[in-house]
């Protein structure tokens, strides 16, 4: 990243959205390539895309811009490990549900265990569930009502169901 220009840089630290959007389209491949060092192939996106969407909310409170190339990478690697440790839980948890084949539940519990798992989820995950699986919109009309785009919906929708499924399990 270090083709990144300081003038974009600081633009972006200082709240503009326009070069804030420049700043990370420049920083997505090297996160990425970053990323396949350090996740499983299958996380690499999702790793990249939880990475952009810290960053753009925490850039304005980065103290030394000087130190932005490293504090994105750190970022990344964070997510990559917290994906790689749920990897690791899920596994364990297939596992144990080999051995231990999940009891029947009743409609009612079922129905509480769902609208729990809804609530237990962030605000922006909650949102692209509802908006998705009770509203039917599609990934686009998402994208457009959020003010965001469809990468960034996939991203949550998918986050949304992996943390509702584990609230679940």
């Amino acid at each position: 990243m270090q083709h990144l220009c300081p003038l974009e840089l600081a633009a972006a630290h200082r709240g503009d959205r326009d070069a804030l959007e420049r700043v990370l389209g420049q920083s997505r491949q090297h996160l990425r390539r970053y990323a396949e060092y350090h996740c499983v192939i299958n996380d690499v996106e999702d790793a990249v895309q939880e990475s952009l969407i810290t960053v753009s909310r925490r850039l304005t409170g980065l103290r030394v811009l000087e130190c932005f190339t490293s504090w994105a990478f750190r970022i990344v690697k964070r997510e990559c490990n917290r994906l790689k440790r749920a990897r690791c839980h899920w596994q364990h948890e297939e596992l144990r549900e080999e051995i231990l084949p999940p009891a029947p539940r009743d409609t009612e519990e079922l129905r509480r265990d769902c609208a729990a798992a809804l609530e237990s989820l962030p605000a922006h995950y909650r949102e692209v569930i509802l908006l998705r699986d009770l509203e039917g919109l599609s990934i686009a009309e998402m994208a457009d009502q959020l003010l965001t785009t469809p990468d960034t919906i996939k991203a949550r929708l998918h986050r949304a169901r992996v943390m509702a499924r584990e609230y679940l399990a």
